[in-house]
């Protein structure tokens, strides 16, 4: 590897960093976690100690390794270090997929791959599962595929490999239940099978590069010498298999930096281990934690409110949020009577912002559930005002979209047979799934992939005449691309394909409403390739990646998940939802107990450190839940925000009886701002007082739920309820809304 030029970074170049900041950037005594809260510049002293790394001569680009989440990340980090030093792409930077993946280009052969191996998709995952539970005889109801896929991935996730560990007295730690034996028989075939397509899925990327570093340490100590320091971002996110994975390529003495939040993890669900932050100091023998607390994101009255109820957990290394911007709002709290008063009441306060000159790019409603988001879409369409709802479908996983990289993965490689199968008679050329079930009882049977079973085809009588003629044109047009893959550029090479498979006429003579926009769906994938040298480096790039950037469309309201909500920030966020039982999630606390009401926790703590200026929860006395009226009280999360930085209104108390009929309320004044303003003029009472309310004054009771008082009559009242109609209760037994 040739040593690269580098630009001299100037040593003031430090100065700009806070000390703790600097401290994090100039240690190099041993193994370092630095514990980075929400909105502390972590990126800045990531990137920034990357440069500083090789500005003092401490390694060249290749002899670090930096590891990130999500693509995007890893290319905002290589942008970022890139005006100090030159060659960043000698450095090994990505996600650890990504270089998992790399690993295994280089060593496939060591753990039975060859070197075209395919990188399975979630769909094409699933596909495979569900041929492997029909041939088994399995019913798929009784044996959900799905079930039996998220069971493959989880065991991935934590390292466990049917052919390193017996399955059948395997113990899940979780619920210390043991696996199901047809869940245990799925995993076995999976993984044979995956060995006869030369495929892997992203679990794979890591949990080969584990068996190949265990029992190759001629490949480990290859790293573990070229490798003087490695960095992690997001350490807190991290499972068992990536846990495993750093031991191993940092066990020859390279400097371990983590960076991470542990009040942040919230990927409990999907594998990550909360513990592999908090354990970090008996991990690392000597390792140093350094504490980034100096917020530059929110006010004070948001951080307080955050750190507030972030004390409750247990399960943290301790650390408290500060800025040296005082004052702003605080933390603003409101008492709804349903759903659809949730959704009028926000999007009104959004219409006043956006009349007040607020950027709309600049507010977010944060959704516990994507459930919630239906209402709230609804009355944004009603009052015209433009909105994105992050997680739609995204441009790969689109029909014609994976219709055409199927193509394209089966010029790749032949013997990718879940691509055969789905592109075989797409479209119609009258390969039936009789056919189709031939050439999988051959290809099973002799270990063999689809493409080879029907070469053997086409030379016997088992397919019918015309069948085993169009079988034999179709294999002719994929080893005919093939050596046009030789020749042309990708893009080319993609048209060409598109067009001689009738792909492209298909959907030219579809007369459905969405033929157009599937046909303009092709073209853009055809201009996609246009930036890749090879077709084997797109495929990577899509298995990778996995997403589109959108079109700017203006400024525009978000409206996203608390989990996707992660890693950014707005001037203005919505909560709504804050409800026992809808936050925390009420599945959550049964599946999980502590744990899954700390990791809760940790989800509202990182929804309202998405707040610069201004911070709105909401919660419902009453919400319709799969067509049933259900009868709410606050979160438990309300109580634990300390009052000093939030005001209320309308306070429905989790335990407070009925005594007066006043409603509560706070007397703190804000400062006037656009925020403040278009808040300040804004009654929710008001808002709603044509839809529901008649001066009578609204109660809730355990049994009888949502009420409206008709007559006080000493420590009694009549209270005419919604479902059970009038009834005459003691005022002890009703809490006022």
């Amino acid at each position: 590897m040739p040593i690269m030029n580098h630009v001299i970074m100037p040593d003031s170049s430090l100065d700009f960093l806070n000390p703790k900041q600097r401290e994090a950037v100039d240690y190099f005594g041993g193994p370092l976690l630095i514990l980075a809260g929400a909105g502390t510049g972590k990126t800045k002293v990531l990137t920034t100690r990357i440069a500083h790394i090789i500005q003092t001569q401490r390694a060249l680009p290749h002899e670090i390794l930096a590891v990130t989440f999500t693509n995007k990340a890893a290319n905002e980090m290589r942008e970022r270090i890139l005006p100090f030093v030159s060659g960043t792409n000698a450095m090994w930077m990505g996600t650890f997929h990504s270089i998992g993946l790399r690993i295994l280009r280089r060593h496939c052969e060591a753990v039975g791959l060859r070197s075209n191996f395919t990188v399975l998709d979630a769909d094409d995952q699933l596909r495979l599962v569900k041929q492997i539970i029909k041939a088994s005889g399995l019913d798929e109801k009784r044996h959900p595929p799905k079930v039996a896929l998220n069971s493959i991935n989880l065991l991935k996730d934590r390292a466990i490999s049917p052919l390193t560990t017996d399955l059948r007295s395997y113990r899940d730690p979780k619920t210390n239940r043991f696996i199901s034996a047809w869940i245990v028989d799925t995993y076995i075939a999976y993984q044979q099978r995956l060995q006869i397509l030369n495929g892997v899925d992203f679990g794979d990327l890591l949990l080969h590069c584990i068996t190949l570093f265990q029992q190759c340490g001629d490949i480990l100590e290859r790293y573990n010498q070229q490798f003087k320091f490695i960095l992690i971002d997001e350490y807190q996110d991290t499972n068992v298999a990536q846990y495993l994975w750093l031991r191993l390529m940092s066990q020859g003495g390279a400097q371990v930096c983590c960076v991470g939040d542990d009040d942040q993890s919230i990927y409990g669900w999907r594998g990550a281990e909360v513990d592999n932050i908090l354990r970090f100091e008996q991990d690392f023998q000597g390792a140093k934690v350094v504490r980034l607390e100096q917020n530059y994101r929110s006010t004070s009255h948001i951080l307080g409110a955050a750190s507030g109820l972030i004390s409750h957990n247990k399960g943290r290394l301790g650390k408290e949020l500060w800025t040296e911007v005082d004052g702003g709002e605080k933390v603003d709290i409101r008492c709804v009577y349903d759903s659809e008063e949730e959704a009028i009441t926000t999007v009104g306060a959004l219409e006043r912002l956006y009349k007040s000159g607020y950027p709309l790019n600049e507010t977010a409603i944060l959704v516990r559930a994507s459930h919630q988001t239906r209402e709230f879409e609804e009355r944004l369409i009603v009052c015209g005002l433009p909105y994105r709802v992050i997680g739609g479908m995204r441009f790969y996983e689109r029909q014609e979209i994976r219709d055409a990289l199927a193509y394209l993965r089966l010029v790749n490689q032949v013997n990718d047979s879940l691509a055969f199968e789905r592109i075989i008679n797409t479209p119609r050329r009258g390969i039936g799934e009789s056919s189709l079930n031939i050439m999988h009882n051959v290809a099973r049977s002799q270990g063999v992939s689809l493409f080879d079973a029907a070469n053997q085809l086409i030379e016997t009588d088992e397919l019918r005449t015309q069948a085993r003629t169009v079988l034999r044109g179709f294999l002719e047009d994929v080893r005919r691309w093939q050596r046009k893959a030789q020749e042309l550029p990708p893009a080319e090479l993609a048209q060409v394909v598109l067009d001689e498979s009738g792909y492209t006429a298909f959907w030219k003579n579809e007369t459905t409403p969405d033929a157009p926009a599937r046909l303009e769906n092709l073209k853009e994938l055809v201009v996609a390739l246009e930036e890749f040298s090879t077709l084997e480096g797109f495929l990577e790039h899509v298995s990778l990646v996995m997403e589109v950037t959108q079109k700017d469309l203006g400024p525009q309201i978000t409206i996203m998940t608390l989990h996707s909500a992660k890693g950014l920030e707005f001037g203005t966020v919505f909560l709504p939802g804050w409800e026992e039982g809808m936050f925390p999630n009420q599945r959550a606390l049964e599946e999980s107990g502590t744990d899954g009401l700390e990791e809760e926790r940790r989800l509202a703590y990182v929804g309202i450190t998405r707040a610069k200026e201004k911070a709105v929860i909401t919660y419902a006395t009453m919400r319709r839940m799969y067509n049933q009226i259900q009868h709410n009280l606050p979160s438990r999360f309300l109580s634990e925000l300390p009052e000093s930085h939030v005001i209320w209104h309308n306070r429905l108390q989790r335990h407070q009886p009925f005594q007066t009929m006043r409603r509560s309320g706070n007397s703190y004044k804000e400062k006037p701002n656009q925020s403040s303003q278009a808040f300040g003029d804004f009654d929710f009472n008001q808002e709603m007082s044509g839809m529901r309310h008649t001066g009578m004054k609204l109660v809730y009771h355990k049994k009888f739920g949502m009420g409206k008082v008709v007559r006080l009559e000493g420590d009694k009242a009549d209270v005419h309820f919604e479902e059970f109609g009038l009834k005459k209760v003691l005022n002890s037994f009703l809490t006022e809304v």
